[in-house]
């Protein structure tokens, strides 16, 4: 009999993890969009009506890939706590996710090749990043006064950090840059 409530608690236990790691997954809604110059794929533009203080992106809308975040697409949100960028996104634009105090986790999808100028300027509350290795250049000023920002590995792909990239990041211990690095601001 022991062994028979040891199975199912195992079985309810692997039940509920499947149904809150998909439920953390789901894409939020309500999120605003705008197509790219051919047409044919997606940015995320803002923050629109979602209510989301986790927000997913989602990889397609409308059948189309989203292939990038805007330009201050989550400016000054602060309440957001944590992004999810999906691997079809392959730029983050210029302050996209400026002076969100809140911010302490971004997931950066594997397809990215470019974090913006300011990205993620004033973000105090995020204490790490892990830059996928598909980013070849990160701009200026793109994590500058991120005062909680204890480490960053840069991974081997970089080959461009711009001027002021972790200005004022008071918290950080620990930087990685690898001899792909060609040009430091």
């Amino acid at each position: 009999m022991k062994k028979f409530f040891s199975v199912l608690l195992t079985v309810l236990t692997a039940a509920v993890l499947a149904f809150s790691l998909t439920a953390c997954e789901k894409p939020s809604e309500g999120l605003d969009y705008e197509l790219n110059e051919n047409q044919n794929a997606y940015y995320v533009t803002g923050l629109g009506t979602c209510a989301d203080t986790n927000i997913v992106i989602p990889s397609e809308y409308q059948g189309l890939p989203v292939i990038g975040i805007g330009n201050r697409a989550f400016y000054g949100c602060t309440s957001l706590t944590s992004i999810t960028i999906p691997d079809s996104v392959t730029s983050i634009g210029d302050s996209a996710f400026s002076n969100c105090p809140a911010l302490t986790n971004v997931t950066i999808g594997n397809s990215v090749t470019s974090i913006g100028i300011c990205a993620f300027i004033g973000c105090s509350a995020l204490t790490n990043i892990t830059i996928p290795d598909s980013v070849t250049s990160i701009g200026e000023g793109a994590f500058s006064h991120c005062s909680s920002l204890t480490s960053i590995n840069i991974p081997y792909g970089v080959t461009n950090i711009a001027d002021y990239a972790f200005e004022n990041c008071t918290s950080l211990t620990s930087i990685y840059i690898p001899d792909s690095v060609t040009s430091i601001g």
